[in-house]
């Protein structure tokens, strides 16, 4: 399960979204049929397709 946090510029997180960073910290990835482990050429492609949107995001 993936949880988001949106925190504002200024903003300080609560002591309780900080527990939970903290317990998540401490769980295995676990991955799955649906979502299995990346071939290091694969995160490689992957690694590139964000250096390439964060490109087009600040242009």
């Amino acid at each position: 399960m993936t949880k988001t946090f949106i925190i504002d510029s200024g903003q300080k997180p609560t002591q309780e979204q900080l527990n939970e960073i903290e317990e998540a910290k401490n769980n295995p990835i676990i991955f799955d049929e649906d979502c299995e482990e990346l071939s290091p050429a694969m995160m490689k492609a992957f690694k590139s397709a964000v250096v390439q949107q964060k490109r087009k995001k600040k242009a």
